[in-house]
C-alpha cells in the first residue's frame, strides 16, 4: 500500500505490531472512526481526473457505475496510473463504508486498508481499484454489488 502520509505516521511510532494500529479502538470511538473514514475518503487525484470528465463523485453506488463507464484516459499516464488506482480503491471503500450497513475500515500492519463487512469478510478495495484502473475489471460497481449482497 502506498499512502505516504500513513507510512510516515507509522514510522514515527516505531513501526507496527500485529494490532490493527489505526482502527484499534475505533469501534468504541465514533469520532476516531469518522476521522479515519474522512482521511481515506479524500481520493483527490481521482476526484480531479473524473471531474475533468464532467463527473462528480457523490459517494453513492451510482457514482461507481458512472466511473466504470468513463473512457480510461488515465492509462495513458503510467506514472499516474498507480495513484489513480489507489484512489479508485479508496473511493470504492468509501462508498461501501457509507452505504453498506455495518461496513467499516480496517488498516492492517504496513498500512493496508480493507473494508470489513458485518459478516467478517474483508474486501481488499485498493487491489480492486488498481485492477480496475489497469485492466477495467473487475468493475467497481460489481465489487460493490457483491459486498452489498452479504
Amino acid at each position: 500500500m502506498n499512502i505516504p502520509f500513513l507510512d510516515n505516521w507509522l514510522k514515527r511510532r516505531g513501526g507496527v505490531d500485529e494490532e490493527n494500529v489505526l482502527t484499534a479502538g475505533a469501534e468504541d470511538d465514533p469520532e476516531r472512526a469518522a476521522a479515519i473514514a474522512e482521511l481515506l475518503s479524500e481520493c483527490e487525484l481521482l476526484r480531479v481526473r473524473v471531474g475533468e470528465s464532467g463527473l462528480e463523485l457523490d459517494d453513492t453506488p451510482a457514482s461507481l457505475a458512472a466511473l466504470d463507464q468513463l473512457p480510461p484516459r488515465w492509462r495513458d499516464d503510467p506514472e499516474e496510473l498507480p495513484s489513480l488506482g489507489n484512489d479508485a480503491g479508496l473511493y470504492l471503500g468509501t462508498v461501501m463504508v457509507r452505504t453498506v450497513p455495518g461496513a467499516t475500515w480496517h488498516i492492517w500492519p504496513g498500512g493496508h486498508p480493507v473494508v470489513r463487512l458485518v459478516s467478517g469478510r474483508e474486501i481488499s478495495v485498493v487491489e480492486a481499484g488498481l485492477e480496475w484502473a489497469v485492466n477495467g475489471a473487475p468493475e467497481l460497481s460489481q465489487v460493490y454489488a457483491e459486498a452489498a449482497e452479504g
